[in-house]
């Protein structure tokens, strides 16, 4: 039975599956679908609960793979597209978050932000925490956990700029709030940025991710396309570098 490339959404949308192995299903997540737990059901956008229907009906995606179990193995922003790493055992959901947690996976972001930051490449080490009496949201907290992203200039077009973000560690919001403290938020950020942002267009997408299979060793490379995403905030990755 061919399997098919994409996961379909009852909108009759599909969700591009960018790698698989006996392991794993990566796919390319869209923006605006949060990830939560099954009993969360304060929105239609809940991507968790439309796998686990997919499970549960025997939709052709998940037919054709004969597949039972499917769990995220880490998180991504309700606004942030890019590459989620779902997990098809629950024993590769173990060993592929003990990956995550011990820091054995590289992730690389592009981020759009607001104004020309005055360095080509910098690191970010502000530990953060929850922001009292609002509820998701993350500050610098000095009593905070430690937190970690290294940053690089690609390009800067009509006073915003295109950025590599690599975060070491994975707190909540990490690059969002580590960009915001630089002075320089994130494109689309209402909850750092300015209040007038939209956040159904938020300049951060996921476009590579590799590690270790904790199973063969082999090293897994899963990558995104960026071009459409880079377009929509007027840049050009064949004219990285150049500033205009």
């Amino acid at each position: 039975m061919a399997k098919p490339n994409h996961i379909e959404l009852p909108s009759g949308d599909g969700i591009p599956i960018l790698y698989e192995d006996r392991s794993v299903l990566a796919i390319d997540k869209p923006a605006g679908w949060m990830l939560a737990p099954d009993n969360w059901q304060n929105t239609g956008r809940n991507l968790h609960n439309v796998l686990m229907d997919g499970l549960r009906h025997g939709d052709f995606w998940a037919r054709s793979r004969q597949l039972k179990f499917l769990r995220y193995v880490h998180r991504l922003d309700a606004e942030t597209s890019g590459i989620l790493v779902l997990a098809k055992s629950s024993g590769a959901l173990r060993a592929l978050s003990a990956l995550f947690e011990t820091r054995k996976v590289e992730k690389l972001y592009l981020a759009v932000v607001h104004g020309v930051p005055k360095q080509n490449e910098w690191s970010c080490n502000l530990k953060l925490g929850p922001l009292q009496g609002a509820r998701g949201k993350m500050k610098v907290d000095c009593a905070g956990k430690a937190a970690e992203t290294s940053f690089h200039v690609i390009q800067s077009v009509r006073g915003n700029t295109l950025i590599e973000a690599r975060p070491v560690t994975g707190r909540t919001h990490q690059i969002r709030v580590h960009l915001s403290a630089c002075g320089h938020p994130v494109v689309g950020d209402s909850l750092y940025g300015t209040s007038e942002e939209r956040c159904d267009s938020l300049g951060l997408r996921a476009v590579s991710l590799s590690y270790s299979d904790p199973f063969t060793r082999r090293q897994v490379r899963i990558q995104a396309l960026a071009d459409e995403f880079c377009k929509r905030f007027g840049f050009e990755l064949g004219t990285r570098g150049k500033n205009t």
